[in-house]
């Protein structure tokens, strides 16, 4: 290679290094920026996982040591005193718990009460929000008017619906209870062949079945 051809390649070498600077100069604060951005949202998003973990946890305790007590209406009160914050999940436990200790305390009332709180919260998931409506009728029972359990239930036997299987069998005992016996034992051979029948579920059912005589009898 000539000298000419060789300082002309210098020339140009450093005419691209000179580009570059500026270029560098005039936009290299984007770059920054971006590279802040990145590494100031990965530390944002661990510090709120570090967070949550931390709510859990302190969750976790708070409800272990509320159930520690032996006394139901002991466990209640400390159940209540507990905060879900902004954790829907956390307040379907708490309501199921308050539910389950207020029943056990002979609180009625106040189990209907949790459960009608849980199913009345549109933050909690669906699924969790049928089953505390379903628990609310097995709860109460002949108290609740008959129209407005039957409602509920038919909305809760809905194609679909996470719990349909129990609900028709609380239809089905529903029919009972007033003489329909025909149309009891109909619905409780759809529930004995519908899929999401449990193997317990259907092993009621078979028994009611047998008492009406529409059964197969164990061997």
């Amino acid at each position: 290679m000539s000298e000419s051809d060789s300082f002309i390649d210098e020339v140009a070498e450093e005419v691209r290094r000179d580009k570059l600077f500026a270029l560098m100069r005039k936009y290299g604060w984007i770059a920054i920026s971006a590279v802040m951005l990145i590494v100031g949202g990965a530390s944002w998003n661990e510090l709120q996982k570090a967070r949550s973990q931390a709510a859990a946890e302190a969750f976790g305790d708070a409800v272990l040591a509320a159930m520690a007590s032996d006394d139901a209406k002991s466990r209640l009160a400390a159940l209540a005193d507990i905060s879900a914050g902004d954790a829907p999940g956390r307040a379907a436990v708490l309501g199921f718990l308050a539910a389950a200790e207020a029943e056990t305390a002979g609180d009625r009332d106040a189990a209907l009460s949790a459960l009608t709180a849980v199913a009345g919260n549109p933050e909690i998931a669906d699924s969790y929000r049928q089953l505390a409506t379903l628990k609310s009728v097995l709860l109460s029972g002949d108290k609740m008017a008959a129209g407005t359990r039957d409602t509920t239930l038919s909305a809760l036997a809905a194609p679909g619906a996470p719990f349909r299987a129990l609900a028709m069998e609380q239809q089905a005992l529903a029919l009972l209870s007033v003489g329909k016996a025909d149309e009891a034992a109909t619905l409780l051979a759809q529930i004995k062949e519908d899929a999401d029948a449990t193997p317990a579920l259907q092993s009621r059912v078979e028994q009611v079945l047998v008492a009406l005589g529409k059964g197969a009898a164990p061997e």
